[in-house]
């Protein structure tokens, strides 16, 4: 606002954001009514932060020739000039079933042959620059959250290739005195009557294991549970191709499952290394009814393709391959480019390290390459997403023990966490027991075996909503409540004060639209950013990184946008920037100091209080109180008058120099136009200085700002 505009506000004493100061006070939108923030200025109890360590954000991985399209120096430019100082490395080939080769030079369990199981070098010859992910051909999963362009070979019609579930499972490896039963599943499109199955056995293979069907239509239906078949209990296995005839009578299934209890511990002829012989391995499976001539009518789709089959999904996978499983379409950036990249600002970087379709040998070498190359490391995050890929909590908790094990020794000062849950509100798929909170599970395995404590930092994803269509302004007032319930579930089920929670990616939607380019965007990081450490959080990693170009991805009606700080252009530099970048920039530079120990003070809202705005009160390193204002509704202006008050005293005016900062719909829109939306206009903060004896503010719609004020 110009200075002559100020001048002739109501005597100086009201802060009127958004150009609202017209005439002798406020000008509301409609229903709008006054709200009387009180803040506790003498307060020493709330949580307590520094940027440098609480605000962050994430690189991953990508499609052939993403690495160098990303890790340009105006492209990382950009990214640093939003002042998010952490950087954690994501980890997609864990999402894409892949092993990772993070060093292209290393050593096959089976050099002979080129294939085995890959142990990365933990030296090189020069700088690591680019990495692959390889896929598993030995997959059991119809589909993936990566690329998603492989397919199960329990279906594929092919009895040369077999899926074999993750020999790390084993109880030889494991030695937890732990039962690990492992398990495939089948789901048809619809129900179809099965009295009957065929499994086609590799080796090893199973000698007790049930076949079962899920009680329900639904895969998460109230009471739902897993029915053994009537024959559907089997001792004595000897593997081969057998055809069991489960009941004298077809049952309706949606879901059948095989059950695998005991292994044969067999090996294929030659086979030396103990992990062959380590699982269970099935070459093809049918199901259906046994036809008039007594042969199986079988009812599963077989094809080599994700499409075509019938959808399988398997509790675990053996991280074996060979070197023609090099995937093209899924690279990492290299270790030694992302160290150097100087996005880590010169803080350590969380490193990712592969547990679900990896070897704790290949982890190790990792932890000892950055080790031996200085690179600052002070987290490793082990694997990603193991709720996200249904596996079962209690075998990750088992792989996640044993990793550590294995990793403690090499770097005993770093802290390990995990699990990098898809969500923390997960819950377990397709499970008889009631309680189907994945978290739980995994926890309740920890504290089981007495170790909890090996859980160093509890690690999730926050992506609030699947579906980013109809009522936005409605969906941000949302995430309010499932914030809360987050932070407190995980404390009910043991996550306590004494393990940092970590939100290790953090965005709308794990599917893309137009809300993610638009302002909702801008009040949706700055809400979870304040609520989350407000409410005791360690750390946030924002998703979205690197520039990026709208697309959509899931509902129609979502429209086209995408997480990213900057509209990337056609080479894939960083252009315009978007709301999550003025935002970054108003948070790091405008309401905190740039480090230090800033703490959170208490706000009472009285009068006639908002549930579309959303009040942020800190006490800087400064001396001085800074506060984050966010107005999430879409036509109403909010009248925000904020007091300050000591630990005995009576609520009094804030006065002095007031520096305030604005981001909202006069800075930042957006041209909706499909595949070609791109910014409108796209503004930084608008920023004001001046005098004044009692703070108010006014905020307009769909607008955020950043007040700082003498305490």
């Amino acid at each position: 606002m110009p200075i002559s505009q100020r001048l002739r506000c109501r005597h100086l004493l009201p802060i009127l954001l958004g150009l609202a100061c017209l005439g002798p006070g406020p000008v509301l939108g409609r229903d709008s009514a006054p709200i009387s923030a009180v803040i506790q200025i003498d307060n020493a109890s709330g949580p307590r932060f520094d940027p440098v360590e609480a605000l962050g954000a994430g690189i991953d991985g990508g499609a052939g020739g993403a690495a160098g399209r990303l890790l340009t120096r105006h492209n990382i430019a950009a990214m640093r000039s939003a002042r998010l100082t952490r950087l954690t490395y994501r980890l997609r080939t864990e999402l894409g079933i892949e092993n990772w080769h993070w060093n292209p030079e290393g050593q096959w369990s089976d050099p002979d042959h080129q294939q085995g199981y890959w142990t990365s070098s933990d030296r090189a010859k020069k700088p690591i620059r680019v990495s692959w992910g390889y896929k598993l051909p030995r997959r059991g999963d119809t589909v993936d959250n990566a690329n998603d362009k492989d397919f199960s070979r329990l279906t594929d019609g092919d009895e040369t290739s077999f899926w074999k579930s993750n020999p790390y499972l084993d109880a030889g490896f494991l030695k937890d005195g732990r039962p690990h039963d492992q398990w495939l599943i089948l789901r048809f499109d619809d129900p179809v009557d099965i009295n009957a199955v065929r499994i086609a056995w590799g080796t090893p293979y199973a000698t007790a294991y049930k076949v079962q069907y899920w009680s329900s239509d639904n895969d998460y239906g109230p009471g739902a549970h897993w029915i053994t078949f009537d024959h559907g209990v089997l001792t004595g296995g000897a593997g081969g191709d057998v055809v069991l005839k489960l009941a004298e009578r077809p049952v309706s299934v949606k879901y059948l499952r095989v059950l695998l209890e005991r292994g044969s511990h067999t090996a294929p002829p030659g086979a030396k290394d103990w992990r062959d012989r380590a699982g269970f391995a099935v070459r093809e499976i049918g199901a259906g009814r046994i036809g008039p001539d007594g042969k199986l009518v079988d009812l599963v789709r077989h094809a080599p393709d994700k499409t075509g089959q019938t959808f399988t999904h398997v509790s675990s996978t053996d991280p074996w391959h060979r070197s023609i499983d090099r995937d093209p379409n899924l690279e990492q950036p290299g270790l030694d480019r992302v160290f150097r990249s100087g996005l880590g600002n010169g803080r350590p970087i969380m490193l990712p390290v592969g547990v679900l379709f990896d070897t704790p040998k290949n982890a190790a070498a990792a932890l000892r390459y950055v080790q031996r190359r200085h690179y600052p490391v002070a987290q490793v995050e082990l694997g990603e997403e193991p709720d996200g890929q249904f596996g079962n909590a209690d075998d990750y908790a088992a792989l996640y023990l044993a990793w550590v094990d294995r990793l403690r020794p090499i770097a005993p000062s770093v802290r390990f966490g995990g699990p990098s849950s898809q969500s923390a509100l997960s819950e377990t798929w397709l499970n008889s027991d009631p309680d189907r909170s994945w978290n739980r599970h995994f926890i309740r395995a920890l504290q089981d075996r007495g170790h909890l404590s090996d859980l160093q930092f509890y690690s999730f994803e926050f992506y609030p909503f699947d579906d980013i269509c109809g009522d936005i302004p409605a969906k941000l007032v949302e995430e309010d409540r499932l914030m809360d319930r987050l932070m407190a579930r995980l404390t009910a089920e043991g996550v306590g004060p004494d393990i940092p929670r970590i939100i290790t990616e953090y965005g709308f939607s794990a599917y893309s639209g137009r809300a993610m380019a638009e302002m909702p965007s801008a009040l949706l990081m700055a809400n979870i950013i304040g609520q989350f450490l407000s409410e005791g959080g360690s750390a946030a990693y924002l998703f979205g990184y690197g520039p990026n170009v709208p697309v959509n991805q899931n509902l129609a009606c979502a429209g086209y946008g995408n997480m990213a700080l900057h509209m990337a252009d056609p080479a894939g530099q960083a252009a315009t920037p978007l709301p999550s970048y003025h935002t970054a920039r108003l948070l790091t530079g405008d309401w905190m100091m740039a480090k230090g120990v800033h703490r959170f003070l208490p706000v009472e809202m009285t009068g006639a209080a908002d549930l579309a705005v959303r009040l942020y009160a800190i006490a800087r390193p400064d001396g001085k109180l800074g506060l984050l204002a966010i107005n999430r509704s879409p036509d109403r202006t909010v009248e925000l008058h904020i007091m300050a008050q000591g630990a005995k005293g009576a609520a009094r005016p804030i006065a002095g120099q007031v520096r305030v900062s604005l981001f909202g719909p006069d800075q930042y829109a957006w041209i909706d136009q499909g595949p070609a939306s791109r910014p409108a206009r796209s503004d930084p903060p608008e920023r004001t200085s001046f005098p004044t004896r009692d703070l108010v503010i006014a905020l307009k719609p769909m607008t955020l700002a950043a007040v700082i004020a003498p305490r």
